[in-house]
């Protein structure tokens, strides 16, 4: 990426460029995608294991051979693939409220303050001129927590659009690429479970040691250096 000439070059590690400070509108975005992602993995870790049509089939003879009525496995797999599908309706939906809400913070992008947009700051950071060792390793730390942000965000945009081709099947346009889109939505949901793990990883791992006051930064919005 070249320089902007138009963003000045930030001067210290401890100016506050390289200081994180989340807007009230940015934090209630987080929280609610937060959950919203949390919930959709629910659903599908739910989904392969507890309501899997194949692993209830027998439960489902079971409880009607209890009753006094004898089914096929072919039946019993229809009546369990039920369970599976009502859960797959809820995966659905909340796929179109993540959807949503990616379109909520690309509008966020452009409408909090400047020195709060996601681009300005990666700017900033690329236009940092390090003095010491130590500033040269804030900023390649920062650069790179910012361009896995982006990263974040594209593999989002990729997941909902998978989603809704997937969510749409019946539109004659997209009959013919189920295939490929579910390939490729079931690929990125794991470079997505992925990247939230090392998120979480790492930000549990610089609050407890050189960044402390991370996560409540992101609750309280108190800007931390």
């Amino acid at each position: 990426m070249m320089i902007n000439p138009s963003i000045p070059p930030v001067r210290s590690i401890e100016t506050p460029g390289f200081k994180e400070r989340h807007s009230l509108a940015v934090r209630i975005w987080h929280w609610i995608f937060f959950l919203a992602i949390a919930a959709s993995l629910v659903t599908v870790l739910l989904n392969a294991t507890v309501f899997k049509a194949r692993n209830n089939i027998g439960m489902v003879q079971q409880q009607l051979q209890e009753k006094g009525i004898s089914v096929s496995a072919d039946q019993a797999r229809g009546v369990a693939h039920e369970f599976s599908d009502k859960l797959w309706n809820i995966h659905k939906i909340i796929g179109y409220v993540l959807g949503g809400l990616l379109l909520v913070r690309i509008l966020l992008e452009f409408i909090q303050p400047r020195d709060e947009k996601l681009r300005i700051k990666l700017r900033r950071a690329l236009n940092f001129i390090p003095h010491s060792p130590k500033e040269k390793e804030g900023k390649r730390h920062y650069t790179w927590v910012k361009w896995g942000y982006v990263v974040f965000y594209f593999l989002i945009l990729v997941m909902a659009l998978t989603g809704l081709g997937l969510a749409f099947e019946d539109a004659p346009f997209l009959k013919v690429w189920q295939r490929s889109i579910r390939n490729v939505h079931s690929f990125n949901q794991y470079l997505l479970y992925g990247y939230m793990l090392l998120h979480i990883g790492g930000v549990i791992v610089a609050d407890i040691s050189d960044h402390p006051g991370l996560v409540s930064g992101m609750i309280n919005g108190k800007e931390r250096a």
